[in-house]
C-alpha cells in the first residue's frame, strides 16, 4: 500500500505535498510583537525540511492579546513588515507553505517567560498590563482576576482578529488557524470553568460558543473563497464537569457549517486542577471522534515522534494531518527521517542533494533551482 503520510491532501484551496504539519511553537523572543531575526531562522529551517505546512506561533492579535512581552503579535506595520521577511524566505526557497496561528490569550496573558518562570508579572512591573476575559475569574489563586468582557470590548477583539487576518493575507500567508485551545480567550469563553456570563455569550453550550463563532464568521468574511481558515481547539479540560469531547464535537460541526476547512486538535490549558494521562499519541482519539462525527479535515497532535506511528494515524483514518511540535524543534529534517523509514519520498532542497543518502549526487526530482 503506498505511503498516506507522503501522499496529497487539500485544505479548502490550498494544496500540500503531504500530511506533515509544524505546529504553532512560541518563541518568546519578539520585541513588542515584532518578529527577530530568531524567528527567521527558526522558521527557516522547516522551510526547508519536508513538512508541507509550517505554523507561525500564536501571533496576539492587540498586544493586549499576547502571552508574554516576547510574544509575536501581528497589530501594528512594523509587525506586518518582520513577518513579510520570512514569508519572503518561504517563497524563494521553501518547499513548506506557511499559515499563521491567530490569537488573543485572554486571563493567561501577561506573564514572564517560560524560562523566567512563566509567573504573572507583578503589577509594578511597566512591561505589565490588564488582562481580559469572559468572567472575572482568574486562572488560578495566585493569578491577577481578568476584567469580564462587555460589548465593547467583545466588539474591538473581534475587530482586531478581522485586522490581523488582513494583514495576514496581505502578507500571503497560505493559511489561518485561529486559537481556540489552550485555555485562551475564546477557549475561556468555550469552557464553563472559565466562562460563567449570565448574557447571551455564556450559560448553555450554544452561548458559550457564540463569541468565539461571531470572531470565526468576521475572519471568513474577509477571507477569499476556497481559503484554508480553520481552529485549534483543546478537546477536553481533563477536569470532570469542564469542556469536553462532546462539545468539541458540537464546536467543530459549526465551524464546518461557516465555512471552516479544518480542526487542530490538541487538549487541557485551561485550568490548573486538570488530570492528563501523557503518552504516545493521547490526544489522537480526540482527533479520531472529531473526524468520524463531522467529517472536517483533521489534525492530530500530541506526542507524535515517530514515522511508523505517524502512518498508522493517517492509514488508520484517525486524522487526516499529523502535526509535530517538539519532535520538530529536536529535528528540522523529521520529515526527511520519515521518508526514510516509510519509502518515502519527501522534498530535498538541490542544495543539499549530495548528503542525500539514497541520492548522492543525483538530481533531485520535483525540486527546481529556487528563484533568484
Amino acid at each position: 500500500m503506498p505511503c498516506q503520510l507522503f501522499s496529497p491532501i487539500r485544505l479548502g484551496g490550498l494544496e500540500l505535498a503531504n500530511r506533515i504539519v509544524v505546529a504553532p511553537m512560541c518563541q518568546y523572543s519578539a520585541h513588542d510583537g515584532t518578529m527577530t531575526d530568531w524567528h527567521l531562522v527558526h522558521l527557516g529551517q522547516f522551510a526547508l525540511g519536508g513538512a508541507a505546512l509550517v505554523f507561525v506561533e500564536a501571533a496576539g492579535v492587540e498586544a493586549g492579546g499576547r502571552i508574554t512581552p516576547g510574544c509575536v503579535g501581528l497589530y501594528s506595520d512594523e509587525n506586518e513588515a518582520a513577518m513579510a521577511r520570512v514569508i519572503e524566505f518561504f517563497r524563494d526557497f521553501g518547499s513548506a507553505k506557511i499559515g499563521i496561528q491567530l490569537a488573543h490569550a485572554g486571563r493567561k496573558g501577561s506573564v514572564e517567560v517560560p524560562w523566567k518562570g512563566g509567573a504573572p508579572l507583578p503589577a509594578g512591573d511597566p512591561r505589565a498590563w490588564s488582562t481580559d476575559s469572559a468572567s472575572d475569574l482568574p486562572y488560578a489563586d495566585a493569578w491577577p482576576a481578568p476584567s469580564a468582557l462587555d460589548t465593547a470590548g467583545m466588539a474591538r477583539i473581534k475587530d482586531a482578529f478581522v485586522q490581523a487576518a488582513r494583514r495576514a493575507l496581505r502578507l500571503g500567508f497560505d493559511a489561518i488557524e485561529l486559537h481556540a485551545a489552550h485555555g485562551y480567550l475564546f477557549h475561556q469563553f468555550l469552557s464553563p470553568l472559565s466562562n460563567r456570563r449570565d448574557d447571551a455569550y455564556g450559560g448553555d453550550l450554544a452561548g458559550r460558543m457564540r463569541f468565539p463563532l461571531e470572531v470565526f464568521e468576521a475572519v471568513k468574511a474577509v477571507c477569499p473563497k476556497d481559503y484554508p481558515l480553520g481552529v485549534r481547539v483543546s478537546a477536553t479540560d481533563w477536569v470532570d464537569g469542564g469542556w469536553d469531547i462532546a462539545d468539541t464535537i458540537a464546536f467543530a460541526k459549526e465551524v464546518q457549517a461557516r465555512g471552516g476547512a479544518f480542526v487542530d486538535v490538541s487538549s487541557g490549558g485551561n485550568s490548573p486542577h486538570q488530570k492528563i494521562v501523557v503518552g504516545p499519541g493521547y490526544q489522537t482519539d480526540f482527533a479520531a471522534q472529531i473526524r468520524r462525527q463531522t467529517n472536517l479535515t483533521t489534525i492530530a497532535v500530541g506526542k507524535i515522534t515517530e514515522p511508523v506511528q505517524a502512518e498508522t494515524i493517517i492509514a488508520s483514518g484517525q486524522a487526516d494531518m499529523v502535526a509535530l511540535a517538539r519532535g520538530m524543534l529536536y529535528d528540522p529534517r523529521w520529515a526527511w527521517h520519515a521518508a526514510e523509514v516509510l519509502r518515502a519520498e519527501a522534498t530535498f532542497p538541490p542544495q543539499y542533494q549530495r548528503a542525500h543518502p539514497t541520492l548522492m549526487g543525483e538530481p533531485v526530482p520535483g525540486n527546481p533551482p529556487p528563484r533568484k
